[in-house]
């Protein structure tokens, strides 16, 4: 949970951890005369979401809900609460009135182009809301899911029933504007400025989980029952599979449905089509020849995302499925695989092993400030960005570790949130192994890029080949014309 801390935004506390870390974006949110200050850059950049931000708290309280046990036994249970509360905390004020909630502090196109510490971040930061007027009927029900969730845990597992009352007063709140605002929409149609970022596709499986999250925190039958509703009514049982991350919950849903509504056989029923699906290699879903569960475009960019939310559901879903060990055994898998049992002899956590990623796509870490040159400048990370995991590595299990190939080495709040999860299995089992890591004594392996011809060059051959075949249909032309042309001549000399 080092990491959190690391992405903290705001006045940071007696207590923080990380040296290099200063306070900053004091004035988040003074242009709409709201304090905003606080809460989770979601990168490695200063950008604040709403969106990934909601979607990790509720992973990260669902991991701890089922496994406060591993917390318990590795005394991280205070950390945790830190965590969590340092988002809900953000979120709460996010949230100022019912019918308002505040997605995103920052300019991309502003805050993309700084490349420093946190004591020059620019301070251009305008903040974004939607509001009845201007609705984004995801973000509300998925922000409403996170404070149910949190809720939850601070009520039976942190013991903290003021705190829990307060999250559970603004989840029923903000579901109640997700359900109320008209017309029901995705919140980036609302604010352009999230388009590009973390746009999601629907609202469907949000609002069910949302209900699903409020029914297991109150449990108020109502919810349970517009969940079913929902689930319903957008036909989710029945929807294309996908992979589940911050812009989709459907396999959440399922999950999530099984365990707490074990009376309805549709949740449990979609869970186990899902996971057996993807779990087997079907599309959309394959693995590495390393093993890595790999599922198309979802794993492009970030290939340990996909991998460690199925494996997380897959060990959830294993608590009410028997038999668990298909479950239990691909999790298990996937966990060893990027703790260190894999091609490049790497666990794709920072600062845990000599063969960790050293250079994480992260401007405050990197000690760097040319946002030009930010593979060089400097040429290895300057402080290290501990329990951060990275992107991971491509579809032939290389990873470079290049600050600037964010595909591989970024980092964000929610590759980190079902990861808490998995290790908080792992502790809380009654036998504890090793992570491969420990016993790897080698460095990691040299890998060299496949090469790769510039666009312009490619542009220009591929106009050459269309010239070269365009003028060898022309000759031909003219060689079957003059042929048939001498032919038509002889023939007429005959005659």
């Amino acid at each position: 949970m080092w990491f959190y801390e690391a992405q903290r935004s705001g006045r940071l506390p007696e207590n923080n951890r990380v040296s290099w870390r200063s306070d900053s974006a004091l004035n988040d949110g003074s242009d709409n005369h709201i304090d905003l200050v606080g809460g989770y850059y979601d990168a490695g950049d200063y950008l604040k979401f709403t969106q990934p931000l909601a979607h990790s708290l509720a992973l990260i309280a669902w991991g701890a809900i089922e496994f406060y046990d591993g917390y318990v036994k590795a005394g991280q249970t205070g950390y945790l609460r830190d965590t969590i509360r340092w988002g809900t905390d953000y979120l709460i004020k996010a949230h100022p009135e019912a019918n308002v909630l505040y997605v995103q502090v920052g300019d991309g196109q502003v805050d993309n182009n700084y490349w420093g510490p946190d004591t020059g971040i620019p301070s251009d930061r305008p903040s974004y809301k939607i509001t009845s007027d201007a609705p984004g009927t995801d973000i509300a029900a998925l922000t409403a899911a996170a404070f149910a969730a949190t809720s939850y845990l601070f009520r039976n597992q942190l013991n903290d029933t003021d705190y829990a009352d307060t999250l559970q007063s603004h989840a029923e709140s903000l579901y109640g504007f997700a359900e109320s605002a008209q017309p029901y929409q995705v919140y980036t149609q609302a604010v352009a400025a999230s388009q590009g970022y973390y746009e999601t596709s629907t609202y469907s499986n949000q609002l069910v989980y949302g209900a699903l999250w409020l029914y297991r925190a109150t449990g108020n039958t109502q919810y349970r029952d517009k969940a079913s509703q929902y689930f319903d009514q957008y036909q989710i049982g029945s929807s294309k599979i996908t992979v589940m991350d911050w812009s989709d919950q459907t396999g959440a849903v399922y999950v999530l449905g099984a365990l707490i509504d074990n009376g309805n056989s549709k949740y449990k029923d979609a869970a186990t089509s899902y996971l057996n699906t993807i779990i087997n290699g079907d599309s959309p879903c394959s693995y590495t020849n390393g093993g890595l569960l790999w599922c198309g475009g979802a794993s492009d960019s970030n290939s340990l995302v996909p991998a460690q939310d199925i494996a997380l559901l897959a060990l959830l879903y294993g608590r009410v499925q028997n038999p668990a060990a298909d479950y239990t055994d691909f999790a298990e898998s996937q966990i060893k695989y990027m703790l260190g049992n894999n091609r490049m002899l790497t666990p794709y956590v920072c600062g845990v092993h000599m063969n960790s990623p050293h250079n994480p796509h992260h401007a405050g870490a990197s000690g760097g400030t040319d946002v030009t040159n930010i593979d060089t400048s400097p040429p290895e990370e300057k402080y290290i960005l501990y329990g951060a995991v990275v992107g991971g590595p491509d579809h032939d299990d290389k990873f470079y570790d290049e600050r600037n190939d964010w595909a591989q080495t970024e980092v964000a709040l929610d590759y980190n949130a079902p990861f808490l999860g998995l290790v908080a299995r792992q502790l809380s089992l009654d036998s504890v192994e090793d992570p491969p890591y420990v016993s790897i004594t080698e460095p990691r392996p040299h890998v060299s890029r496949p090469t790769r011809l510039e666009k312009w060059l490619v542009a220009v051959i591929v106009i050459v080949c269309i010239f070269v075949v365009a003028m060898s249909l022309y000759i031909c032309w003219l060689k079957r014309h003059a042929i048939s042309n001498r032919w038509r001549g002889n023939k007429a000399v005959r005659f």
